[in-house]
């Protein structure tokens, strides 16, 4: 019997400001490389490019299409993983994908980052673990790079 692929990464944070301002920092090329990458390039229209570049002790690209779009409310793109996961996951087209939705709450805009696609096995249980560790970082210092940019 082979094993049950493993759930998707589900992420969410809170932050009390504008729905506006949050989905900018998603789909603006400028701001998503305050917070998530060091270059972005994002048309942001369904079947139009994703491509974030990372640097770092090891460097890679995720090169993708948007999937979905709705402005203001949600996004979901292709993900290319690093180096070490990219025989497991980079295709073409990449096997796994993000979706990020923004929906209101009384706190402020939850924003829930989901990454799907993930395969069974143990090469796939490590690189679920490493994009987990890699999201809840990135996530929660999307959330901080929004309140200074807003507050200072």
């Amino acid at each position: 019997m082979e094993p049950e692929p493993p759930d998707p990464i589900l992420i969410q944070v809170t932050v009390p400001l504008p729905t506006g301002m949050i989905y900018a920092g998603l789909t603006d090329p400028a701001k998503l490389s305050g917070w998530l990458c060091e270059h972005a390039e994002v048309e942001p229209r369904v079947g139009g490019r994703y491509r974030l570049t990372f640097g770092g002790e090891v460097p890679f690209e995720s090169v993708g299409s948007v999937r979905s779009l709705t402005p203001d409310v949600d996004i979901g793109f292709e993900w290319a993983g690093p180096p070490e996961f990219a025989t497991l996951m980079n295709g073409p087209p990449p096997s796994t994908s993000v979706y990020v939705r923004l929906q209101e709450s009384p706190e402020g805009i939850d924003v829930t980052l989901e990454h799907l696609g993930w395969g069974a096995g143990e090469a796939w249980e490590a690189a679920r673990s490493w994009h987990f560790h890699f999201w809840d970082e990135r996530l929660h210092a999307f959330k901080e790079y929004l309140l200074k940019a807003a507050y200072g």
